[in-house]
């Protein structure tokens, strides 16, 4: 996305500061939020606005807990982060600010179960 548009153009079209973009450009994995991820997703033609893009992965997780039957508590025990219960619920339904690491490990363990 940033070789497409340059640094400039996704520095002014997301919240992400310039040494984050850069690093994406020289194809670095900085640290990232499931929201930055989405404001960068968002620049994509014709892709949804970017609180849409995380509501959608946010509400995946969800529904794949429903049916794996899965818990946050269990989660936690499960992935490896520093998330406990509380915090894997409250990054579930975006109350939380949660790495786009750490949202991957809970979705990746999600979808295992289902």
């Amino acid at each position: 996305m940033v070789d497409d548009l340059g640094v400039d153009t996704v520095v002014d079209a997301t919240g992400l500061d310039r040494w984050t973009v850069e690093s994406i450009e020289a194809g670095d994995q900085p640290e990232l939020t499931l929201e930055e991820a989405a404001e960068l997703l968002a620049l994509a033609e014709g892709a949804p606005d970017a609180d849409a893009i995380a509501w959608e992965s946010r509400d995946h997780v969800l529904m794949g807990m429903t049916t794996a039957v899965v818990d946050v508590d269990t989660i936690a025990r499960e992935i490896d982060t520093e998330l406990d219960g509380k915090e894997i619920q409250q990054a579930v339904e975006g109350r939380l600010p949660t790495t786009l690491e750490q949202f991957a490990a809970i979705q990746a363990y999600v979808d295992a179960r289902r």
